[in-house]
């Protein structure tokens, strides 16, 4: 049967993921020197349900949405970060990703902390974006100068949280869609020391694209101080951030490019395990990784610029089909707890003195997709959403759907797009002949 010439763009996009890259993860940054923190008798002073948490960070406060299971208990639970994507903000994210369902059967914390460029404002809680490190905003131009250090402020989260919210250190997490990926995968790049695992949605990168070769990764634009483990889910037909790469520098190279990058940052050998999850979707693994960690990648066949499993009618606003076969805040999760660390050092502190914040209870975010929006003097927005409507299939309920024992599986479906089983396949093959050439 002979390919379309979309297909055979996918097969022939995917046939690198998960393959070793070039990329060296030399000029490693160091880890926190401080002690691990003690955890077995801390107490929890956030409520139950959602609140907002004060968060002092270079002499502004900033409001962070935190949700807290109520069953939770007097343990320390891990902490997930969901950033939201750019022209969004952090109430928006909680309703995109729902994680705070999956928190209320999984026991964790999700924060949802807001990022600091401003967009034009067409939502009640304002339109933002993060400051990528180094990375340019959707009008090509780069931040402003003095604007937030945004790993900084968000390893400030992470601390605040920590110490109000009774977080296991060994257990910090990162998701983030579109933009937020971007953020979550530079929180990889420089704060290995405090998050253990990331899993950005249509935005993972392995360091900026080089602005000689934006097919290619710069150069020891990511140095983790230790391998951290990495889970991405990417649509085939994401219009927004392309599967295949742009000419965009805050784009740039392929999400398989980004996918071998992590492989060769975690020191990734054996074979890879590739299975049909559903029929449009395709896992393929690698967990043989230094320190125990793993990369896993979805490729979403037909997939756009959406979170897979989200309720959120995404498809109404014209960023692409989102797929509901499976629940990507669910396997997310799966994948966090089986990446947890034993012990790990407390996050460094911040250069600013940070009084107690303040914790207000609110009402649940309400879950409005991103609009779309003119530019503003500082950014253009990407495509997003536009209404609150939401999917007329919602996602499947923690704990269930279609991922389940499916997993278990290994090798291509016959049900399986032909595009997506010749890339998993192919993966594999692709990582041991690399692996040959550099012997």
């Amino acid at each position: 049967m002979s390919l379309s010439p979309s297909a055979r763009r996918t097969r022939l996009g995917l046939l690198s993921l998960l393959a070793a890259s070039a990329l060296g993860a030399g000029g490693l940054v160091a880890a926190g020197s401080a002690s691990a923190a003690t955890v077995a008798d801390c107490v929890r002073s956030l409520p139950a349900g959602d609140s907002t948490v004060g968060v002092p960070f270079g002499g502004t406060t900033y409001d962070v949405l935190v949700h807290v299971p109520a069953d939770a208990g007097d343990g320390a639970l891990p902490l997930v970060l969901d950033l939201h994507g750019s022209n969004s903000n952090g109430g928006v994210q909680a309703g995109i990703s729902d994680l705070a369902s999956v928190a209320d059967q999984k026991d964790f914390i999700v924060a949802n902390p807001t990022g600091a460029i401003e967009f034009e404002k067409t939502l009640e809680d304002g339109n933002w974006a993060w400051n990528v490190p180094g990375v340019p905003l959707t009008s090509g131009t780069f931040p402003p100068e003095g604007s937030r250090d945004d790993v900084a402020f968000l390893s400030s989260v992470v601390e605040t949280l920590s110490a109000q919210g009774c977080v296991d250190p060994g257990s910090v997490f990162a998701t983030g869609f579109s933009g937020g990926g971007r953020m979550a995968s530079a929180l990889a790049c420089t704060r290995a020391d405090l998050f253990a695992a990331v899993a950005p949605v249509a935005g993972l990168r392995a360091g900026r694209a080089d602005l000689d070769d934006l097919t290619t990764i710069e150069a020891g634009s990511c140095a983790p101080a230790r391998p951290v483990s990495v889970l991405t889910f990417h649509g085939t037909a994401d219009a927004v951030n392309p599967f295949d790469g742009n000419e965009d520098p805050r784009w740039g190279y392929s999400v398989a490019t980004a996918t071998a990058g992590w492989a060769s940052l975690d020191d990734c050998g054996g074979e890879p395990v590739t299975t049909a999850v559903t029929a449009e979707v395709g896992r393929a693994v690698l967990d043989d990784c230094a320190d125990g960690t793993s990369v896993e990648a979805y490729a979403i066949e037909g997939g756009g610029h959406t979170w897979p499993g989200t309720a959120v009618d995404l498809e109404a606003s014209g960023l692409g089909v989102v797929n509901r076969s499976i629940s990507a805040s669910e396997i997310m999760w799966d994948f966090f707890a089986a990446h947890a660390r034993t012990s790990e050092p407390s996050p460094e502190p911040t250069a600013t003195a940070t009084p107690e914040p303040t914790v207000t209870a609110t009402p649940e975010p309400t879950a409005t997709p991103e609009p779309t929006a003119t530019a503003s003097p500082t950014a253009t927005p990407e495509p997003t959403a536009s209404s609150p409507t939401t999917a007329p299939t919602a996602a499947p309920a923690a704990g269930s759907g279609p991922h389940r024992g499916a997993l278990a599986e290994t090798g291509a479906s016959a049900s399986l797009p032909l595009g997506t089983a010749a890339m998993l396949l192919a993966a594999g093959g692709a990582l041991l002949l690399a692996r040959r050439r550099r012997a």
